[in-house]
């Protein structure tokens, strides 16, 4: 597993490929903005129709993940649903997938925005949890918590590889925050020089790419430390 590791308010965290964030002292695995069942709220509500096997992939990524890691807690960071009581809507083959990755470990749902308040699955469900030194919540705060870990705004980043501009979803991070990116299928993403993602960042800000070989880099759109 091609994981990047990297320190983070005195802990080593592990980027994983996928987007998903390993803290291998804790055993503990965390994923973002999952947003499930994003094709089944268009057909639903309406919207751009989406492939409908999106969650699918997504569970079948999370499933390498846990195997990989061997996690015994997950922590889900808000919006894993991609609308309120939508796990209902599900396939039942994504239900019982996601019933067996669940089993035997200890699953954390934190409520997003998408998803307010407890779903209709099993594990526990918390608004905000801290396990010293991190704080897991799903929208970063305007005054942050030391050790603030947030999802949220599926932040990417550009970088200039052999001639050619790679875009890929980015984890960002400086000496108070981690944003992580988006970890479901088809789930889109805010360039980390947008104001609302520099604004949350100090100078000197770093920004993981995710993909195949995570890479890290300035995040671009900071002004350079003088």
């Amino acid at each position: 597993m091609n994981s990047l590791d990297f320190s983070f308010k005195g802990e080593t965290l592990s980027a994983l490929p996928s987007g998903g964030l390993f803290w291998q002292s804790e055993s503990l695995l965390v994923v973002s903005d999952l947003h499930l069942g994003k094709s089944a709220r268009a057909a639903r509500f309406g919207g751009a129709q989406l492939p409908p096997y999106e969650t699918t992939e997504t569970l079948t990524r999370l499933s390498a993940d846990l195997h990989a890691t061997r996690a015994k807690t997950v922590i889900c960071l808000g919006d894993s649903f991609d609308a309120p009581s939508l796990q209902s809507a599900l396939p039942d083959t994504d239900l019982m997938t996601l019933t067996t990755l669940q089993a035997g470990r200890d699953w954390i749902w934190i409520e997003g925005n998408h998803d307010p308040g407890p779903v209709a699955l099993g594990g526990t469900h918390k608004r905000t949890l801290a396990i010293a030194p991190l704080y897991f919540c799903h929208i970063a705060e305007a005054a942050p918590k030391s050790g603030e870990v947030t999802g949220h705004y599926h932040p990417k980043a550009t970088l200039a590889l052999r001639g050619r501009m790679l875009t890929r979803p980015c984890f960002l991070f400086d000496e108070t925050r981690l944003i992580m990116p988006a970890y479901g299928a088809f789930t889109g993403g805010l360039h980390s020089h947008d104001p609302v993602l520099t604004r949350l960042m100090s100078p000197g800000a770093q920004a993981i790419l995710t993909g195949p070989r995570p890479c890290k880099i300035p995040m671009p759109g900071l002004a350079p430390l003088s």
